[in-house]
Formats: C-alpha cells, sequence, structure tokens
C-alpha cells in the first residue's frame, strides 16, 4: 500500500468518526428527554352528578378516565334538579349530567366528542346525548343503535356535533 493510501484512509476513518460523534452528540440531548406535548393544555377535570344507584354512570366515568380524564363522581337524588342548577335544558336529560371545564355534559358522551368540544371552544352550553343509547360509552351492547351527540347552544337549540 502506498504511502497516500495509508494516509487517506487514516484521514477517512477520522473523518467519517468525527461526522458520527458530531452527529451523535447534536441527537443524544432530544433522544433523552421526554417527547414534548406542543400546544396541549391539560385536560379539564370532570365533575359528574348521578344517582347512587347509577352502573352505567360509573362505567361512562371510566371511559373518561381511560382517555386522560380526572373524574370525580357525585351521588345526587334528584338529577333534574342538578342539571337545572347547573343549566342543561332538561330536554336533553339523560341519567347523568357533568360540568367539564366551562361546558356541561349530559349523558355517555364519547371522551373524543368532550376532547373536541374543549378544542374547539364554540359558545355553547355543552354536549348531550339524550335518554341512553345502547352503544354509547358506559352503555356497551351486543345491539348498540346510531346516535347523534349534539352540541347545545347557549340559546338552548341544539345541532349535531358528531354521529355514531
Amino acid at each position: 500500500m502506498k504511502t497516500c493510501e495509508i494516509c487517506f484512509s487514516k484521514h477517512h476513518t477520522v473523518l467519517c468518526n468525527l461526522v458520527l460523534y458530531i452527529a451523535l452528540t447534536m441527537s443524544w440531548p432530544s433522544m433523552a428527554q421526554p417527547p414534548r406535548a406542543g400546544s396541549e393544555q391539560p385536560l379539564p377535570a370532570v365533575d359528574a352528578y348521578k344517582s347512587p344507584q347509577c352502573g352505567c354512570c360509573k362505567l361512562w366515568a371510566e371511559h373518561l378516565q381511560k382517555n386522560g380524564f380526572t373524574v370525580t363522581l357525585h351521588d345526587v337524588d334528584d338529577i333534574p334538579a342538578a342539571r337545572k342548577k347547573l343549566g342543561m335544558p332538561n330536554r336533553f336529560g339523560s341519567c347523568h349530567t357533568a360540568k367539564v371545564g366551562q361546558y356541561l355534559v349530559e349523558g355517555h358522551v364519547p371522551a373524543a366528542d368532550i376532547k373536541k368540544l374543549l378544542e374547539k371552544k364554540p359558545k355553547a352550553i355543552g354536549l348531550a346525548v339524550p335518554a341512553m343509547p345502547p352503544g354509547s360509552p358506559g352503555m356497551e351492547s351486543d345491539h348498540p343503535v346510531p346516535y347523534n351527540t349534539l352540541l347545545v347552544g347557549v340559546n338552548g337549540n341544539a345541532n349535531v356535533f358528531a354521529r355514531h
């Protein structure tokens, strides 16, 4: 082997190692730190008001917890009175009502719909899934039925927010 080939080979190896060292040094701090959530805000706590005997309300709360919400259940004897006190029109009633941030959530509303509401921040009272449709969160069923999540406006009127 000629001297220049040996010299080139040594320089080439040193150069390659230097480039590799620089690349690893620059990327290592980001690999050692957990990913940042960006602009995501923590989810607000959920205060849910339910009948002491209601089991499906607990299942709905578990659904929310699995989706990142912290839920506090409050047993009340009169759900319609709690609903009225919070400000949700009775015609959208279900077996439980909840407060999530500035919004009310009536019935078995999916966590994804609540997250979408919190992201979009419309001027509204909140969301409602009236009655207790089989197949909604907490009302799992072998025979689910299609249902809508309604956006209840500040005027008390509602529009379809999501179809399930």
